[in-house]
């Protein structure tokens, strides 16, 4: 992970969200078949498809294109019901990149219209309508509201329409989400559903291509170049025989992401000129700019720090990116550590200060991403759904067991003299009563399953919160605290330059000491909070580095690993970090002990965990009933690993605790 810095870099520009628009990658094809069908004989019905397709097709390219066709749209469809529903849709495509608020409306209008239908072809359109109104408003309500709409309605529509293309491309979008969140786990896992879906049922569509591309950026981010290339190499094999698609941009976009990940600078160099020049002939100005961001980061790791400079000022002027308030901080705080390379210690300073207020603001109202909630809230409905079911089927159930007794009865009573019938049809209730009781207490165990696995959910969002509430703690110190340090620093930096004599000083020296040391102590406080080295270097690396953390004078700890791999997903690794972090801190806290040993080993899909002190033990019956958040945050972090836990101690003979873990989780 040597390039972890630029990553983060990459990390604080967003990923630009998508419209639902499925164009195919033979766009002169597809442009001809739609033209053929206007100049035919064919009815209006196809007609207002083919003009409102073109509209979709042209609002990107050329609006004028794009409202000719959408006028003619309106005129083929007023005899249609359906047709008129849809035209607020088209509306709002042609406003989409134009004017938000319009095109906010209209789409708001479209949903309105469009819920009295009740087909697939509508059931499409509302899933498109809702997602691209949630775009609109995404500058003012944020990630949470367009995560809210995927998953609660476009998502749903998507499925209720049966189109697995478009379920696909919701998918990747919410893996966009994601990873502009820093998600990159939950990102990866929604991106990689994509991708199976449509290599299954679009495996030559644009959607699929958009996945790929997608999963480049989030290989690139956890640093895993090998899946990266992966993913880039399929996404180039689709893009080769249309070497004029207006898709390569984004292509390139990505490939010079993937160079400057493996630190080939002069290949992401070219990579990002050509794809420059393709935004420039297709009018792709946002992309343009996102590739102009990029030579500066390739700028900045060769050191090259006056063109970088020159590259910061020029995306300032041209204000593309300087639309949302995150974009805008993080490009004041670059020219603020460029010109501090550059020791121009003023500027950097002037730039500090306009980041810091930027991120004041941003803080003041900032809303967490609350994936693992509305997954819940998902998931629960559909739960609630099949608990329904299986109550209706229980109802049945015991209607037909009454049904069978009335039965019973009246047989009794019409076949007295028939005693050898009445015998078998009373066996025969008796084993059909008994099949229904075995099926009520079958229903009982799946409603108790579903039980356990809502409370895993549940155990599992609260983790979730715990280790953003961490990481929200650990930016606040980092990024308020720090950048205000930084600033006193690069002020006296700037007047100690000025001052000949000011560093035989024995009072300034002492000073410049203590801020250094404040400096230290804030990044080891945000580094506890957020274990920076396990993001860095993996699980087997973080642990070592823990244990050493932890030794002193009069204790000390030994860290085994046997056999820890690399592709253990990411909030699996945090979870195990936290448990052995956590036995740790009660060993030194409650025990006293001079010596631990830690073992962490893995085979397969399962985790070893060997603790023992020769500290002073305890009776492990006290734990039985016991409550604290130590404990509670351990056996929730278990449960949630489908692990086990063991407890061997006495008072005076020390303590041997033993863990089994699985990788492999349902969330």
């Amino acid at each position: 992970m040597k390039n972890y810095y630029w990553i983060l870099m990459f990390f604080w520009l967003p990923v630009r969200l998508m419209a639902q628009q499925q164009i195919p990658l033979d766009e002169i094809k597809y442009l001809d078949s739609l033209q053929n069908i206007l100049w035919s004989e064919k009815p209006d019905t196809l007609k207002a498809d083919a003009c409102f397709a073109l509209v979709d097709y042209w609002k990107f390219r050329d609006t004028v294109k794009s409202r000719a066709n959408l006028v003619a749209g309106k005129k083929l469809a007023q005899k249609y019901p359906y047709y008129r529903a849809v035209i607020p849709f088209y509306e709002g495509q042609y406003y989409f990149s134009s004017d938000p608020a319009k095109a906010s409306a209209a789409f708001k209008k479209s949903i309105q219209e469009l819920a009295s239908f009740h087909d697939k072809r509508a059931y499409e359109k509302l899933a498109s309508a809702w997602y691209n109104y949630a775009l609109m408003n995404k500058d003012e309500k944020g990630y949470d509201f367009i995560t809210g709409i995927t998953i609660g309605k476009a998502i749903p529509y998507a499925e209720k329409a049966g189109n697995p293309v478009m379920k696909g491309h919701f998918y990747t979008q919410l893996a966009t989400i994601l990873m502009n969140n820093a998600q990159f786990g939950k990102a990866s896992d929604y991106n990689q559903k994509a991708v199976e879906l449509l290599e299954k049922t679009a495996p030559a569509s644009s959607t699929l291509l958009f996945a790929y591309l997608s999963g480049v950026s989030i290989y690139c981010y956890t640093a895993q170049g090998e899946k990266a290339l992966t993913m880039l190499q399929k996404a180039k094999k689709l893009l080769l025989p249309y070497p004029n698609s207006i898709n390569n941009t984004l292509y390139y976009y990505n490939e010079t992401l993937y160079y400057t990940t493996i630190n080939a600078l002069d290949k992401a160099l070219k990579s990002a000129d050509l794809g420059i020049a393709l935004a420039e002939k297709f009018h792709q100005n946002q992309l343009h700019q996102q590739l102009v961001f990029r030579k500066y980061n390739i700028y900045s790791q060769q050191k090259n720090f006056k063109d970088a400079r020159k590259i910061l000022m020029d995306i300032v002027k041209d204000r593309t990116l300087m639309r949302n308030s995150l974009d805008k901080a993080m490009i004041y705080g670059e020219l603020a550590k460029t010109n501090e390379q550059l020791k121009d210690y003023q500027s950097a300073y002037q730039w500090l200060n306009l980041q810091r207020k930027i991120t004041d603001s941003i803080n003041s109202s900032e809303s967490k991403l609350k994936i693992n909630e509305l997954e819940t809230k998902y998931r629960t409905a559909q739960s609630r759904q099949k608990i329904a079911a299986l109550q209706a089927q229980n109802r049945q159930a015991a209607l037909n067991t009454k049904n069978e007794r009335l039965y019973r009865g009246i047989l009794s009573i019409g076949c007295l003299l028939l005693f050898a019938v009445l015998g078998f049809a009373i066996l025969s209730a008796r084993n059909k009563r008994r099949l229904a009781e075995q099926k009520e207490i079958n229903y009982r165990q799946q409603l108790s399953e579903m039980e356990q696995k809502q409370q895993l959910k549940v155990a599992k969002a609260m983790l979730d919160g715990e280790e953003l509430e961490r990481e929200r703690i650990a930016r606040d110190l980092h990024d308020g605290l720090g950048g205000m340090l930084a600033g006193v620093k690069i002020n006296l930096s700037s007047w100690a330059e000025d001052q000949s004599d000011v560093w035989e000083d024995k009072k300034f020296r002492r000073t410049v000491g203590q801020l250094d040391e404040a400096v230290s102590e804030l990044r080891r406080i945000a580094r506890n909070m957020v274990p920076d080295t396990l993001l860095k270097f993996g699980l087997e690396t973080a642990l070592k580095d823990l244990c050493e953390f932890y030794m002193r004078d009069g204790l000390e700890i030994s860290c085994e690993s046997f056999g820890i791999r690399k592709d253990i997903p990411l909030n699996v690794q945090l979870n195990i970090y936290r448990i052995i972090q956590e036995l740790i801190s009660n060993s030194i806290r409650h025990s006293g002990a001079a010596n631990i040993l830690m073992q962490c080993s893995q085979n397969g899909s399962t985790i070893f965990i060997t603790f023992e002190d020769d500290g002073s033990g305890f009776d492990p019956d006290t734990l039985k009933g016991g409550k604290g958040m130590g404990l509670d945050n351990l056996n929730n972090r278990i449960a949630y690993l489908k692990g086990h836990l063991e407890i061997l101690s006495a008072p005076d003979e020390g303590t041997t605790i033993n863990i089994e873990l699985s990788t492999t989780t349902d969330g």
